[in-house]
């Protein structure tokens, strides 16, 4: 899988990250800190990461900033993008299963290695729900992408 990874700073867990994508066999698109040259502020870098899941060019992001606040706020500014901020792997399951999320975001503070491996396994195990009511609710969202309301007469 092709998967956009951006982070506002060069830090351990950032590196680990690219790493640990690579190890399990995704093609990494790297942003901000993590490529020379990049511009590194994280609504840049994150905007970038989102801009290539929602153009297609990647499948999937990941999006580090200090807290993960900040790249997952900007993220989600780019239509087509969900973004959850997964802290565990119990939320990255949630997110993947019934957000349909297509981008992940990380706190590179208080995020370790270990735990970082719990959230990515988690992460790509979950499938999205086909239940009506996930279904629906991602639905709603994608209207609210396009400027409509959460309904469907909106």
């Amino acid at each position: 899988m092709r998967i956009s990874v951006s982070s506002d700073m060069d830090e351990p867990v950032a590196r680990f990250l690219v790493a640990e994508l690579r190890d399990r066999g995704h093609e990494v698109l790297p942003h901000g800190a993590l490529r020379p040259g990049d511009d590194p502020q994280w609504a840049v870098c994150s905007e970038a990461a989102a801009r290539e899941v929602a153009s297609g060019v990647a499948e999937q992001a990941v999006v580090c900033c200090w807290t993960g606040t900040g790249a997952s706020i900007a993220a989600n500014k780019v239509p087509g993008v969900r973004a959850a901020l997964c802290t565990d792997a119990y939320t990255a399951d949630g997110a993947r299963r019934w957000n349909d999320a297509n981008v992940l975001a990380i706190g590179l503070r208080l995020t370790s290695e270990p735990l970082l491996k719990e959230i990515l396994d988690a992460w790509f195990a979950a499938e999205a729900s086909q239940d009506a009511d996930d279904r629906e609710n991602v639905a709603r969202v994608e209207r609210l992408d396009a400027g409509r309301g959460t309904t469907p007469a909106e």
